[in-house]
C-alpha cells in the first residue's frame, strides 16, 4: 500500500468526538513525541533496543516520516519491537515506511516483516519511493499470551542494504471485529481497504475510530450516489466509520453493477472479503434496494436486502485468483438498481507456529539473568526457522520445542535461572567459555538432556547430585570454574557418562580432569 506522504496531514477527515484510540503508536527513530492526525506517536526507544536512528532531510515531510530507525548489524537475523499486551486480544498492526533516500545509495532495501512466530510479508518500497510516496502495510492478529512482538528481518533480497522503519501502529480492535477467522490459526494481511466513489478524501482516524486508512476507489464506468442518511457502526461486526457509506456505486434500473476490485491480480489462495451497502435515499418504507452478490461468477449471496440502515456481507475464506469481479444483479422488477460503499479484502496467512511455551518462559528469563546477550534475542525464540535466536536449534514441529542451545564463548556475563530446566526437550546445552556466576541449578527435569558444557566459567557452590538424575546425559564438562567440593559419588556411579572437571573437583584417586565410566 502507498499513500503521498503530504496526504497523512492534509486528507485525513477530521472529527473531536472521540477518545484517543488504544494501543502503542511509534515515531520510529524520533527522540520525541509528535502529534499526527490527533493520534500522539511517541518515541519507540521503550520497545526496542537495536537499531540506529536517522533523520530525512526532505522538505514538506510530516514528523512520522522524518525520522526511521534502520538495522545494519548482519550478523542479526531478526530485530524486533516487543509490546505487553493483554492475553487473547486482538490487535491491527500497520507498519509504515519512507526510504528518502537515508543510506544514500538510492536504492530502497528489500527485507522482510515478522509478527510473533509467522513471517507476514516482503517490504519493497522502490516502486512507491520512486513515485514520492511512503508505504504502509496492515495485518489482524490475535494474540494468545502476553506479548506482541513485530520484527524485521534480512533476507536474500537485501544485500548489503539495511532493514527500516518509519512508524509503527499497534491499534486494539474489539472482540467482535473480523471474529468469522480463527485468529488462533491464522492473520489478516491486508489487500485493499477502499470506500467506493468518493472523491480523493482518504477516512482514518478520528473517523475510523480504529484508526482503518479507507482509500477512495473512482471508477468512471459507474454512477455515483450520495447517502441521504448515516449509519450506525455499532451495528456492524467490524465497526466500519459512516464516512466509508457517503457515496457508492450504483448501476441504472435494471442493470448488473460490475466491478473489478481490487484493481490488481491476486495470487490464488483464500482471503477474507467484506462488502458495506446501504441505500443512499432517505429512510422511508420504500427504501431498499434487493439484488444478488457473486465474486467472480460463484454465489456471494442470494437476495440480499439493502437498506438505508446499511449491511456488512463477508466471508471468511474465498478463493480468489488474478482479476476479482463482484457482480451485484438486481432482482427482477426491482425499481432501482444495486450499490455498493465499500469494501475490505485481506489474505488469510496460515499461523507459522510458535515456540512452546515453557520453553519460551525459560528462555525469556535467561534472556534477563544474562548481560550482553545475541542482539536477536527478541521476538519468538524458533521462528521463523530462518530467523530463530543465535545458538538455539529448534524441532519441526508445530508447537515448536528448542532441542540445542550453544552461546559457547559469546562474552555472556550473569547467571543460570531456576527456570532453565523447564527446557524439557533440550537434548545439548553448551554455555562453555563465558563470565557466567552463580550456582548451577538443579536441571533433573531436562530428561533428554545429552552433553552439558559448563566449563571456563565462574561458577560456584558444590556440583549438584541432580545431574546423576539425568538419564540421558553422556558428557558432563565442569571444568575451570569456581566449584567447591568433589564430584558427588552418584555422579561418578552414572554409566555411560564421560566427565571433565578441574583437578580440585575430582575424586582423590583421580586427578587427571577427566572420567569415563564404562556402560557395563
Amino acid at each position: 500500500m502507498s499513500l503521498f506522504f503530504f496526504f497523512l496531514l492534509s486528507c485525513f477527515s477530521i472529527s473531536h468526538a472521540l477518545p484517543p484510540p488504544r494501543g502503542f503508536f511509534l515515531n520510529c527513530g524520533s527522540s520525541s513525541s509528535t502529534n499526527q492526525n490527533e493520534i500522539d506517536y511517541t518515541p519507540d526507544e521503550g520497545f526496542i533496543s537495536v537499531g540506529n536512528t536517522t533523520t530525512i532531510k526532505q522538505k514538506d515531510l510530516i514528523p512520522i516520516l522524518s525520522t526511521l530507525r534502520y538495522f545494519p548489524d548482519k550478523s542479526s537475523r531478526k530485530h524486533c519491537y516487543n509490546f505487553p499486551v493483554a492475553k487473547a486480544s486482538k490487535y491491527l498492526i500497520r507498519t509504515t515506511y519512507y526510504y528518502g533516500n537515508f543510506d544514500g545509495k538510492n536504492n530502497p532495501p528489500v527485507f522482510d516483516q515478522i509478527v510473533g512466530g509467522t513471517k507476514w510479508s516482503v517490504v519493497n518500497t522502490s516502486e512507491d519511493y520512486a513515485k514520492g510516496q511512503s508505504s504502509y502495510y496492515e495485518i489482524i492478529v490475535g494474540v494468545p499470551g502476553n506479548r506482541l512482538s513485530v520484527c524485521l528481518a534480512k533476507n536474500a533480497h537485501t544485500l548489503s542494504s539495511s532493514p527500516f522503519i518509519s512508524a509503527l501502529d499497534v491499534q486494539s480492535l474489539e472482540d467482535t471485529m473480523y471474529n468469522s477467522t480463527d485468529l488462533g490459526s491464522f492473520k489478516l494481511s491486508l489487500v485493499a481497504r477502499n470506500s467506493f466513489g468518493g472523491d480523493g478524501e482518504i477516512i482514518s482516524y478520528p473517523d475510523d475510530r480504529y484508526n482503518r486508512i479507507w482509500l477512495p476507489f473512482s471508477d468512471q464506468k459507474h454512477p455515483t450516489v450520495t447517502s441521504q442518511s448515516r449509519i450506525n457502526p455499532s451495528n456492524f461486526w467490524n465497526v466500519p466509520p459512516p464516512e466509508a457509506f457517503v457515496e457508492g456505486f450504483t448501476a441504472s434500473n435494471g442493470k448488473p453493477l460490475e466491478l473489478q476490485w481490487p484493481p490488481f491480480p491476486l495470487p490464488a489462495t483464500k482471503y477474507y472479503v467484506a462488502l458495506y451497502f446501504q441505500d443512499n435515499r432517505s429512510p422511508g418504507p420504500m427504501s431498499w434496494r434487493a439484488f444478488d452478490v457473486s465474486v467472480n461468477g460463484l454465489s456471494f449471496l442470494r437476495k440480499l436486502n439493502v437498506s438505508t440502515n446499511g449491511v456488512m456481507v463477508y466471508s471468511g475464506q474465498w478463493p480468489l485468483s488474478g482479476q476479482t469481479q463482484i457482480t451485484l444483479t438486481p432482482a427482477k422488477d426491482a425499481p432501482v438498481g444495486p450499490v455498493i460503499n465499500a469494501g475490505e479484502v485481506f489474505q488469510v496467512l496460515p499461523l507459522g507456529g510458535t515456540t512452546n511455551i515453557k520453553d519460551a518462559i525459560a528462555l525469556e528469563d535467561l534472556l534477563e539473568s544474562i548481560k550482553q546477550p545475541p542482539v536477536d534475542w527478541s521476538g519468538d525464540p524458533c521462528l521463523p526457522r530462518a530467523n530463530s535466536w543465535t545458538g538455539l536449534t529448534c524441532s519441526k514441529e508445530k508447537i515448536t520445542r528448542v532441542i540445542s542451545l550453544n552461546l559457547t564463548n559469546l562474552g555472556l556475563s550473569g547467571s543460570l535461572p531456576p527456570s532453565i530446566n523447564m527446557m524439557t526437550a533440550l537434548k545439548d546445552l553448551w554455555l562453555g567459555k563465558n563470565k557466567l556466576t552463580g550456582p548451577i541449578p538443579d536441571l533433573s527435569p531436562m530428561t533428554r538432556l545429552e552433553t552439558l558444557h559448563l566449563e571456563d566459567n565462574q561458577f560456584t557452590g558444590a556440583i549438584p547430585e541432580s545431574l546423576a538424575k539425568l538419564p540421558s546425559l553422556r558428557i558432563l564438562s565442569i571444568k575451570n570454574n569456581k566449584l567447591t567440593g568433589t564430584i558427588p559419588s552418584v555422579i561418578l556411579q552414572k554409566k555411560g557418562l564421560t566427565i571433565q572437571a578441574s583437578p580440585e573437583n575430582m575424586p582423590s584417586t583421580n586427578k587427571t580432569g577427566q572420567i569415563r565410566v564404562a556402560n557395563s
